[in-house]
């Protein structure tokens, strides 16, 4: 609705304002009575010498005929502008009840990195708000018209990983996860555990951990072969973890197969004098004044440093797809990592560098408090889900004492993960967040179940029509414009998630939706009214977009709660 306004206002008011000076500056007034719109007037002052409250009685004047426009209202230096209902009617319904409302088209190849786990331990609460991120940030761009890829390094060699491995040499006996009955990833994170708790008690059991990386890089059989198993563990677990959380990717990469690449890289940089060597023998690369200090790149003794993989990857990941961005979804303690990698690329000349993105987040704690893999304090992503499938297990029973077993189980694993990815991406991405599953799972208020509930309340409206539904104009009243208007608001909402990589605001959207269609619910009966078959178009339109809405979080709809 914004942007057809837009294009109306525009045919008219050449000599004011170009298009995108009107995209710009239109605003929507934070209540109805100050309009459906607001054009401030204050930036035409200076170029029309005049005031901007005479500025917008001029262009309330040369609106006036304008039949989508219903009133005009100027008021302090604002033109407040009153839309034809009937207009806005025609024009919602119209777009708002086709299947792919709102969707976009933009010539974009997109690389949305996100995940990326070490193979040491299961996934845990964290990597939970970085797959809700990662998945959600990744279906809203291809809805915007995007061709995205979706990807994942896995850190799966390195001294953390050789922890788990040490500790599994010792003290395992050749048991398998199986013997345990125990989930494979969660098995070979109890070793890394283990593992911590034994450094207390043996001071060299770190350097042990450091031998045993050596002897994988130099290919000793034994250890490779017990690296082998143990990742085989791990990425077991991962997939499984991965298929309940509703998420996958399009391309795997591994550091055991890349960490070596990069040191090419450097090593020409180097050689142009891109990249210095120091009296020690370290190469680094000199980023002050860029504001980022030096960067150690290779080590005196010659090995590379983690980020001269992320060099490597960036190239390679251009070499697969050519992309125009990558975005990679890491939470905001790497900020400075981002900055210098993109930095570098673009001192080596890569094309693609600009087109690098950081998509940071917040840190996601307890109620308890912070999270410690190494002191097994961590909430498995795994138990997280189940338990709070378990609460929402309570409160289905509580509704439906009488319900198949099979019914509440399905229903309860969609309203746990409704439950967590909702309660994840609603807090703004780049702020840290306290997360608490009794809160997450309510039925009520600004939570998953409720938005859930509020989907399975317009199916069963129109499960039980006995009309079809009409989109012809009808004396609407506050509460069904209200609907309307909100719904109009998808496709803004939707390209400002897309542009500023913010899934929140979607988030915010669909959770103000879900409450404006509740109170037209208690006010407007359906069913039975003499705009029966109008307001069965308003239900379906409304759930046609939150199903979209639902979709682009990651979430699953339920026809039934």
């Amino acid at each position: 609705m914004k942007n057809e306004l837009i294009q109306i206002l525009h045919k008219e008011l050449t000599e004011y304002f170009t298009l995108d000076d009107l995209v710009k500056v239109l605003e929507t007034p934070p209540n109805d009575e100050l309009g459906d719109y607001a054009l401030p007037c204050f930036s035409l002052a200076k170029k029309l010498r005049k005031s901007p409250k005479v500025i917008a009685e001029s262009i309330a004047d040369k609106l006036a005929t304008i039949p989508e426009i219903a009133h005009l209202q100027a008021v302090s230096g604002y033109l407040n502008i009153f839309l034809n209902k009937d207009w806005i009617i025609n024009l919602v319904l119209a777009q708002s009840l086709e299947q792919d409302y709102a969707k976009g088209k933009i010539d974009t190849k997109t690389i949305v990195e996100y995940c990326s786990p070490n193979t040491n331990k299961p996934l845990h609460l964290g990597h939970l708000r970085n797959m809700a991120i990662g998945e959600s940030i990744s279906r809203i761009l291809k809805y915007s018209g995007h061709d995205v890829v979706k990807t994942c390094i896995f850190n799966d060699r390195g001294v953390h990983i050789c922890k788990s491995m040490l500790s599994y040499q010792d003290f395992g006996k050749g048991e398998k996860p199986e013997d345990k009955k125990i989930k494979s990833d969660h098995f070979v994170g109890d070793y890394y555990v283990k593992f911590a708790l034994q450094a207390k008690l043996e001071p060299n059991y770190e350097d042990k951990a450091l031998q045993m990386l050596e002897q994988w890089e130099a290919g000793e059989q034994e250890i490779v072969s017990l690296w082998r198993k143990m990742n085989e563990w791990a990425f077991t677990g991962f997939n499984e973890t991965f298929q309940l959380f509703g998420t996958n990717f399009d391309k795997e990469y591994y550091e055991s197969q890349i960490f070596r690449n990069g040191k090419e890289i450097i090593l020409a940089g180097l050689a142009k004098n891109i990249f210095q060597k120091r009296s020690d023998g370290a190469v680094v690369v000199d980023l002050e004044k860029y504001g980022l200090g030096e960067k150690v790149l290779l080590r005196p003794n010659g090995t590379s440093v983690y980020i001269v993989q992320d060099i490597y990857l960036a190239y390679l990941k251009n070499q697969d797809f050519c992309y125009d961005k990558s975005i990679y979804v890491v939470g905001n303690e790497q900020e400075y990592h981002f900055t210098v990698l993109k930095q570098i690329l673009k001192l080596l000349g890569a094309s693609y560098a600009d087109g690098i993105q950081h998509l940071s987040y917040g840190m996601v704690e307890l109620p308890e408090g912070k999270m410690k893999s190494r002191e097994g304090t961590v909430v498995d992503a795994d138990d997280l889900i189940n338990n709070t499938a378990e609460l929402a297990r309570e409160e289905i029973f509580k509704r439906y004492p009488e319900m198949a077993i099979s019914e509440v189980e399905k229903r309860s694993i969609a309203i746990s993960l409704a439950a967590i990815k909702y309660q994840l991406l609603k807090t703004e991405t780049s702020k840290n967040m306290i997360f608490n599953p009794k809160e997450a799972i309510r039925f009520e208020g600004d939570t998953g179940p409720y938005l859930l509930y509020s989907y399975a309340r317009a199916s069963s409206i129109l499960r039980k029509a006995e009309v079809e539904y009409e989109t012809k104009p009808w004396t609407a009243n506050q509460s069904e414009m209200r609907l309307i208007k909100k719904i109009a608001q998808f496709p803004e909402i939707l390209h400002d998630s897309s542009t500023r990589l913010v899934p929140s605001l979607l988030a915010s959207y669909t959770y103000d939706l879900c409450q404006i269609f509740n109170h037209f619910f208690h006010d407007c009966p359906v069913l039975k009214s003499e705009f029966a078959s109008q307001r069965l178009a308003l239900v379906s339109s409304f759930r046609n977009t939150i199903s979209i809405a639902l979709n682009l979080l990651g979430i699953d709809t339920l026809e039934e709660m």
